[in-house]
């Protein structure tokens, strides 16, 4: 089923559907994309919108099929276009014409802004705890060898004299900054897209905030134009998620080096350790 071949009288060639569906990518999001067509369907029916025992029989053939997806009875079709159309096209084959009325005042565009800041604000979120672990295993070590003497390095060359503890810390402040860096997205991106629609609204008399707040959002888009183009949010992310490999990328090579033979610190445990096929010292 394809949301937008209303007025279409041929069928797609499979090229153009194998070039335009992201179901591949998308359906990963399949949670999100329920959450958030079960807020929508919330505030329609809240609002008169639709009718209130439609609303409720949509949330409940949404929840149905949320369940069966992670119970594996019900399997996403990789034929779908996108995660958006198999979602509305199973609920409707479930609950029939009600689940038509899912769509009311919303598009794509939106429904898709929606659902990639609820995926990422749960991503953010997972990545920010597991940050906050490593920082408290730093943290822990640093103080079990806060009055270790190892030699401080300036381009691979023995500078001053610092302690152990003190060098473990310098990688917690850089991780700290990397959470920093990724709350400052989330709380940017923390804006409901919902009513944007296409690009410019709708004359439906939606109830904004009451689907924001059902989805956790402590604001809603101002302008519907940049509530369903803004991708800033992805880019700073992304910025911030590189930096944290760059540093952890530096962490595992000092790791390396304080293992390799010219340095001899420290010695990782075997169930961590690989070797060489040739070279048995290693």
């Amino acid at each position: 089923m394809e949301l937008w071949k209303g007025r279409f009288q041929k069928a797609l060639d499979p090229k153009t559907n194998d070039f335009n569906s992201s179901i591949s990518v998308d359906s990963r999001m399949f949670k999100e994309d329920i959450e958030g067509s079960i807020a929508h369907a919330t505030m329609l029916g809240a609002a008169g919108i639709i009718e209130k025992s439609e609303s409720e029989k949509i949330c409940a053939g949404l929840t149905e099929i949320m369940a069966d997806i992670e119970s594996g009875a019900l399997l996403i079709d990789p034929n779908a276009e996108d995660i958006h159309t198999f979602v509305e096209g199973e609920l409707t084959a479930r609950i029939g014409d009600a689940g038509k009325r899912l769509h009311t005042a919303r598009s794509r565009n939106d429904q898709v802004a929606l659902d990639v800041r609820l995926t990422l604000r749960k991503e953010c979120a997972g990545l920010i705890e597991q940050i906050k672990e490593l920082i408290h295993v730093l943290c822990d070590q640093a103080e079990e060898y806060a009055d270790t003497v190892m030699p401080g390095y300036t381009h691979l060359q023995r500078a001053q004299p610092i302690t152990f503890g003190h060098h473990l810390m310098a990688y917690a402040e850089m991780f700290l900054r990397d959470i920093g860096r990724l709350e400052d997205a989330v709380k940017r991106m923390d804006v409901c897209p919902l009513g944007s629609g296409a690009l410019a609204g709708t004359t439906y008399p939606l109830d904004r905030e009451l689907s924001a707040k059902l989805l956790g959002f402590s604001q809603v888009s101002r302008n519907s134009l940049d509530g369903v183009a803004d991708r800033d949010f992805c880019a700073e992310i992304a910025a911030a998620v590189s930096l944290a490999m760059v540093h952890l990328s530096r962490f595992s090579e000092e790791i390396i080096l304080w293992c390799s033979w010219e340095f001899k610190f420290i010695e990782l445990d075997d169930a961590f350790s690989t070797g060489s096929s040739i070279m048995p010292q290693k």
